[in-house]
């Protein structure tokens, strides 16, 4: 069975190895129509600390790493865009 990708955005990277990241789907109301947001936050295992707050990735599905991730970070998507430093 292949494992889901999921896309979102870094909300929280206090945790030692881990991010919270916040996917946000958009599904129709059973009853009005109307386009509504749904979002959910993962924890996901970042092994090397490398990713930020307000960065855009991919997370894997993985057999449990503990008793909240499941999920692995794969790759950065889009990094939010930083104040660069003046030459």
């Amino acid at each position: 069975m292949p494992k889901r990708v999921l896309t979102g955005t870094v909300v929280s990277d206090k945790g030692d190895k881990t991010v919270v990241v916040l996917v946000e789907r958009k599904v129709k109301h059973p009853l009005y129509g109307k386009i509504i947001r749904r979002s959910k936050k993962y924890h996901a295992h970042d092994e090397a600390n490398a990713y930020h707050a307000g960065e855009t990735v991919r997370i894997e599905e993985t057999a449990p790493i503990s008793k909240l991730k499941t999920w692995t970070v794969i790759e950065r998507v889009d990094a939010h865009k930083a104040p660069e430093a003046a030459a």
